[in-house]
């Protein structure tokens, strides 16, 4: 389990005295655990929610960077980098939009997706099979495109 191996990686970090490893674990693990206790009942993740968790942050580190380029603040910046490289070695091998497209489109004929009123469903679907390995902004276009179309 994915969760396992964040806190495997967080006792080897530790010992390592690797201080941007740990806090970056220990970011990603208080992620995890707000996400859980948010609603009413408490839930237990699975690796697929973890992921989704996970790519979230990573847009977050993203959009941080940008800024802090921008206003020149290379200090902020470099530790933005190496969160998002330590956040991205547990993320599976993003699909180019060319394999995105592939497997959009393979997906909506499993699917027998016809019209727009499945695109719920498509997308669900996408995200419960390719979470973290696609960006949905995209996706979500791709999809209604081959539907509408």
């Amino acid at each position: 389990m994915l969760r396992d191996e964040i806190n495997n990686a967080l006792k080897d970090a530790m010992k390592a005295g690797d201080k941007r490893r740990v806090s970056t674990l220990r970011l990603i693990n208080a992620e995890i655990l707000k996400r859980e206790t948010s609603a009413a009942e408490r839930v237990t993740l699975n690796d697929a929610e973890i992921l989704d968790v996970m790519g979230k942050m990573i847009k977050q580190r993203q959009e941080s960077l940008d800024i802090y380029e921008k206003a020149g603040r290379t200090d902020l910046a470099t530790q933005e980098r190496e969160e998002i490289d330590i956040i991205s070695a547990y993320l599976p091998k993003h699909l180019s939009d060319i394999e995105a497209g592939e497997a959009i489109s393979s997906l909506i004929k499993e699917l027998e997706a016809a019209t727009l009123k499945d695109m719920g469903r498509t997308m669900a679907a996408l995200k419960e099979r390719f979470s973290g390995q696609m960006d949905f902004g995209k996706a979500s276009a791709m999809v209604k495109k081959l539907l509408a179309g």
